[in-house]
């Protein structure tokens, strides 16, 4: 029962994920400046915490644990700074889905998740359990990078498929930020604390970034009034404490699995609801149909045979 409730907690995540892909894409679209809307993402997740700091003992006393292992050497360093991935992810949804839409952004993200499962699990980062490397789960990922192909055509346009690869390549990272966000939690002992140090990061980084562009010149346009433009960052915190959790309960490739599932059905369900210039295509169906092919094929297992006695 309880590893069916983290189950179904990372196929909500997984849908959340897709709802946040749709609001930061949005919010970039309305700004016109990806970048800004992935920052005011993060800022907004930061602030959240920040207040959550304030009020909780024990939200400050993970942090306080979280910078003492990193001081004695027990946990390297840069395990800490998977906001960096995070921050990268969340400035793909501002710069791509508002031009290819959520099912084809979904559909990059999905095969790059695929694809890096195989070398995470193989080398158990993270501290979790090491996978071999199977038959069907290299099927899988080369399924997944047909789905790719297939986005790419659907695009269309040099510049759709371009953008098509950049969520593949912030799903190739994400199943290292899964996994190092794993043992961050278990050594801070406090999904918050992980949370804060991915937040964090993530917004500096961006800062740092968007304050460059400004310096070239790059502007945008004034912040939208409506509220629902900035949860975002409230998705994102959700997201990465129930996954900081989830991967050790369910490990990286079961724990994507359900993330997977939740991210396609709901991508389409946002791109066929709620269009905005993005209907549900032949084009999408069939890649993020071929992306359940791939997810469901790579988590095929050889049956365990039983020796019989003499």
């Amino acid at each position: 029962m309880i590893h069916l409730l983290w189950l179904l907690a990372s196929i909500a995540a997984g849908a959340g994920l897709a709802v946040q892909s749709r609001i930061n894409g949005e919010l970039g679209a309305r700004l016109d400046h990806g970048m800004l809307a992935a920052l005011v993402s993060f800022s907004v997740g930061l602030a959240l915490l920040a207040v959550l700091l304030l009020v909780s003992p024990g939200a400050r006393a993970g942090v306080r644990r979280l910078v003492g292992v990193i001081r004695d050497g027990s946990m390297p360093w840069w395990y800490a700074t998977t906001g960096l991935l995070g921050a990268f992810l969340v400035a793909t949804q501002g710069v791509v889905v508002g031009t290819t839409g959520v099912a084809l952004y979904t559909v990059g993200v999905v095969a790059g998740q695929t694809t890096s499962a195989l070398a995470v699990d193989r080398a158990g980062f993270g501290g979790l359990a090491r996978k071999p490397i199977t038959a069907p789960r290299v099927i899988g990922a080369l399924l997944a990078l047909v789905a790719v192909g297939i986005a790419l055509v659907g695009a269309g346009e040099l510049q759709g498929a371009w953008l098509v690869v950049l969520p593949f390549i912030a799903g190739l990272l994400q199943s290292f930020q899964q996994a190092f966000g794993g043992l961050v939690q278990r050594h801070s002992r406090s999904a918050i604390a992980q949370t804060v140090s991915n937040f964090l990061v993530g917004t500096l980084a961006l800062a740092v970034f968007v304050g460059i562009q400004s310096l070239a010149g790059v502007t945008a346009r004034p912040l939208p009034p409506e509220p629902w433009l900035y949860a975002g960052g409230i998705l994102g915190i959700v997201f990465i404490a129930l996954m900081s959790v989830a991967v050790h309960h369910l490990g990286v490739l079961t724990m994507g699995l359900g993330v997977i599932c939740g991210q396609v059905v709901a991508s389409l369900l946002l791109d066929w609801l709620f269009p905005a210039g993005h209907p549900v295509t032949a084009w999408s169906l069939l890649g993020a149909g071929l992306t359940i092919v791939a997810v469901a094929v790579s988590s095929m297992r050889r049956p365990v045979r039983v020796a019989r006695s003499a």
